[in-house]
Order: structure tokens, then sequence, then C-alpha cells
């Protein structure tokens, strides 16, 4: 998907806000189809949450596991399989403990594999430096005037947002 034409309408510090500007925009009636947002200078940031050891390694696979098992055994159960040597009931809990030695098993030897070079968990997430809202030229005035900014009279100076003071355009080195 190619870049976005248009005009820079105004810039946020995170996509919540650019998000709320296009909610803004959509409640008054604007053709928000001819607006975009634009993620500049993306980041990868990994959010560490705790450690990671074996007994971690162990609940989560037999969690995993037993959820797996279970519905498996459901599955069976709903579609009669193996009607009518085994009942129903049986055939749900035999896949859930199934699942859940399978799974502990699983787990443990998955983080055995790693030997200690990543004792932690994390959360992964791809954030961007500053947000902007690119509107078609045609409707990008109508677009600023809904969203109460007023053009900026230096070029160099980008637009307000709503709720914030203005930025330095990206021209600007830091």
């Amino acid at each position: 998907m190619a870049i976005p034409s248009g005009r820079v309408v105004a810039r946020f510090g995170s996509y919540r806000e650019a998000e709320r500007a296009v909610d803004r925009l959509s409640d008054a009636k604007f053709p928000v189809e001819r607006t975009a947002i634009l993620g500049r200078n993306p980041q990868f940031v990994e959010q560490v949450v705790g450690r990671f050891g074996y007994l971690d390694a162990l609940f989560r696979g037999a969690a995993v596991g037993g959820l797996v098992g279970f519905l498996i055994g459901w599955l069976f159960a709903v579609f009669n399989w193996f009607d009518p040597t085994v009942p129903s009931g049986w055939l749900i809990i035999d896949g859930l403990w199934f699942g859940i030695l399978v799974g502990a098993v699983a787990g443990l030897l998955g983080h055995a594999l790693t030997r200690g070079r990543r004792d932690f968990a994390s959360v992964p997430t791809m954030q961007a430096e500053r947000y902007e809202l690119i509107v078609d030229e045609e409707v990008a005035d109508e677009a600023a005037r809904l969203l109460g900014i007023s053009p900026p009279e230096d070029p160099a100076v980008a637009p307000a947002t709503p709720d914030r003071t203005p930025q330095r355009a990206a021209t600007d080195r830091r």
C-alpha cells in the first residue's frame, strides 16, 4: 500500500489521539474515507512483564494443552465419533486430562531447549514516534475547521492539535 497523499492537517503524539480526531470528523459527517492516519518513525518496543521459569512453562503448557484437549474431546463428543463405545462426557474429560499432560510436557521441554537464553516474558509492540492525520487536499480545510485547527502561518510549524500545542515539523533537527 502506498503512502497516502494529501495535506497533513494535524500531528499527534499517540495513535489514540489521532483516532479520536478521525472519530470527531466522523461524528460531524465528514467523508472520513478521504483521511488516513500515518505513523512516522516506527519503533519496535518489547515490554518485559516478568520472569519465565520452568514452573511458568509447565502451567502455560498445561493450560494451552488442556484447552486444546478439551476442544478436541468436545468435538468427538458432539459428532459421536466413538458412540456407543465411549460416553460423550468421558471423551471430553479424557481430552482435557490428556491435553493437560501433553501440554505440560511440551511446555517444559520447550523451555528446557532454550537453555536459559530467554528466561523472561514480554509483550512486543510496534509504536510510532508521531502520528499524522492526512486529508485529501480538496477537503483539508474543512477537516481543520471541524477539528478547530487553524492553518499555521509558519510552514515549519505543524498545525496545532485540538488538545495539544503546535509541534515543530519533521524538517526541524534535534
